[in-house]
Order: structure tokens, then C-alpha cells, then sequence
């Protein structure tokens, strides 16, 4: 599979890099339309691809339904509409590529004829992550029809990033809103213990933020944001939601409800022994913190300082993780910044 070139054989395959010590470096793998978000998204995938030397193959599943004409009725037809597809598709790497230090050697146009989603699901399911845009659709709207970015999230085997664009206009009102009303950047803070750390709206200073429970999958998502957080030069803040219900028993407490007191306290020891064990002698500003509040709200709330949300998934999908509460699927709707989901 050649690097840099269009590709248009149909066929769904995986894609990964041998490195010069023997060990594979995988691909970003990102979805592509020709939308704003999916722009936005291959933005996004080629800078972080820049900064740890990695290919991105940048995917477009186009099924009979598209915009480019009656659909083909022979084989010649069919040929002259791969043709035209892939034109497209170049012309889309080119407008996101406009003003960006990329090498195009490192990017790979891939076109199959597949669903969107099918598409990423086979040829992401050995990348490092998958790259999507998230459509600008009302909360009701994606609750009702889903959408490519939550059924990613839900079912794919390997992180997904949802990229969340400025033209997110709700988003934006409520960043003015909230901007409008604090006085100071020292007082738009995420209020609750030590968690002045947090600086509000996005800059050079905004934390990555995971979400962790003590699960497997979190510490997935923690091992992630850690590498996310280094790469970037940004500080790692790891945020531990918590109800009383999700601590089991408190000790000192088996016969009795913990005052919440206690149960902060309690809950602060398990986050921080999370990051102890699963990041030692991890370099970088890194602090973690526990807050009563459900975790789907927490890290919602977080989403307004962050620079990027990473939480880790459960395994609920479909009609459960609607009825049930799936904290990954209200993350990916609500978030006011991207977001990584983990499995």
C-alpha cells in the first residue's frame, strides 16, 4: 500500500508502520466527507500525527448514496466514478492541508466503497486511533438517530477521537456567556478542592483531563491521556467523579453511611494511588483530584477548561447506553471541548 497516494481498489485493509527497532508504529486513522467537521478532523489528526512522526490514512466510505450523480449502471460508469472519487478525495486532503508543516509523504487517501462507519471500523481496527468530526445536530436530533461518532465510540476496539468544531454555535454562546460573567481567569475556575489548577477556556495552559473509576479501562484512558499530555506539552489532570454508591464501603465505616467528608477523603486515596500505580515515575505536571458529582456532569463541567477530555468506556452500546447512561456517550454529546473515548 503505497504512502501518499489515493487509493481505490474497494477493499477494506489495516494499516501500519514498521519502525527502524522493530516494533510498529500505527496509523492515525481519520474519517473524511468533505464536511466542516471532517476538515476539522483531518486538521486535527495531521498535527498530532506531526508530532510523534506518524502516518494518517485518511478514509472516505462512500456508499450509493452521494452527491456526485446518477449512479453508475456498468463497470466503465463505475470506473469513471472511483475516478471521480478520489479526485475529490485529493482535493479535500489539499484544502486541509492549506497553511500546515505536514509532509503529504506521511498521509495516505484511502476511498472504499463501504458506510462510513463500516469503513473505519475495519480499516481502524489496528490503528492507533480513530479521527472523526462531530456533527453540529441538536441534542434530541442525536439522541434519537445516533450518530457516526457515538456508534464509533461505542463499538470500536480502539480509542476514538471525536473532534469538536468551532462551529459548535450553542458551544460558543455558552463560552461568551461564561466569559462575560467571570471577572478574572483566576475566578472561572472548576470549583471544587485544589482544582485551581484549572484554568478556564482553552489556551497554552489548558490541562488534558481523564476521567478515571479505578476500572481497567480507565486506567487505559489514564495511560493514554499521559502519553496525549507529553506530546502536547500540556499538564495531565486526572479527576476521579464519585457518588457514594460507586466507593463500596468506606473503611472505618462497614456498619454506617461515610460522612462525605470522609468519602472525599476516601475517594482522593483512590485516585491518587490510581496515578501512583499506573504512572510512576511519570514526569510532567500531573495532579489528580476526586469530586462529588456524578461523572457524566464532572466531566462535562471539566470539558469547558479543557483542552481535551479522555474517559474510558464501559462497554454499554445502543438502547442501553441510552436508557442506562453511558458517561462515555454523554461525554462524546455534551462536551464543550474533543474527546478521546477509550476501550
Amino acid at each position: 500500500m503505497d504512502r501518499g497516494h489515493a487509493l481505490d481498489d474497494g477493499s477494506l485493509k489495516t494499516v501500519m508502520e514498521d519502525t527502524s527497532d522493530g516494533s510498529v508504529k500505527k496509523d492515525i486513522v481519520v474519517g473524511v466527507d468533505g464536511s466542516p467537521e471532517s476538515f476539522a478532523a483531518l486538521r486535527w489528526a495531521l498535527r498530532e500525527a506531526s508530532l510523534d512522526s506518524r502516518h494518517v490514512n485518511a478514509v472516505f466510505g462512500w456508499t450509493r448514496s452521494w452527491s456526485l450523480g446518477p449512479e453508475p449502471q456498468d463497470d466503465d460508469e463505475w470506473d469513471r466514478t472511483r475516478v471521480r472519487i478520489s479526485s475529490k478525495l485529493r482535493e479535500w486532503a489539499d484544502t486541509a492541508c492549506q497553511g500546515m508543516d505536514f509532509d503529504r509523504n506521511d498521509l495516505t487517501l484511502t476511498s472504499v466503497h463501504a458506510s462510513g462507519a463500516s469503513a473505519l471500523m475495519t480499516m481502524g481496527s489496528a490503528a492507533q486511533q480513530i479521527v472523526v468530526g462531530r456533527r453540529s445536530v441538536g441534542r434530541m436530533t442525536r439522541w434519537l438517530t445516533g450518530s457516526l461518532s457515538s456508534s464509533l465510540a461505542e463499538d470500536a476496539r480502539v480509542p476514538v477521537t471525536i473532534v469538536k468544531t468551532p462551529t459548535d454555535e450553542a458551544s460558543t454562546v455558552r463560552q461568551q456567556i461564561a466569559r462575560t460573567l467571570s471577572p478574572s481567569r483566576d475566578d472561572a475556575t472548576f470549583s471544587s478542592r485544589r482544582a485551581d489548577s484549572l484554568p478556564a477556556y482553552d489556551s497554552e495552559e489548558s490541562p488534558i483531563v481523564v476521567g478515571v473509576d479505578g476500572s481497567a479501562t480507565s486506567r487505559r484512558a489514564l495511560r493514554f491521556a499521559r502519553d496525549m499530555a507529553a506530546l502536547r506539552h500540556r499538564p495531565l489532570r486526572v479527576i476521579m467523579c464519585w457518588q457514594l454508591r460507586d466507593l463500596g464501603t468506606v473503611p472505618g465505616y462497614e456498619r454506617a453511611v461515610a460522612p462525605i467528608s470522609q468519602a472525599q477523603s476516601y475517594a482522593q486515596q483512590i485516585v491518587e494511588r490510581t496515578v501512583d500505580e499506573e504512572l510512576p515515575h511519570t514526569g510532567g505536571d500531573i495532579q489528580a483530584y476526586a469530586f462529588h458529582i456524578p461523572a457524566a456532569q464532572g466531566l462535562i463541567d471539566a470539558s469547558r477548561y479543557a483542552a481535551h477530555i479522555i474517559v474510558g468506556t464501559r462497554g454499554l452500546s445502543g438502547m442501553d447506553a441510552r436508557f442506562l447512561g453511558s458517561v462515555s456517550r454523554q461525554v462524546v454529546d455534551l462536551s464543550e471541548c474533543s474527546v478521546t473515548v477509550v476501550h
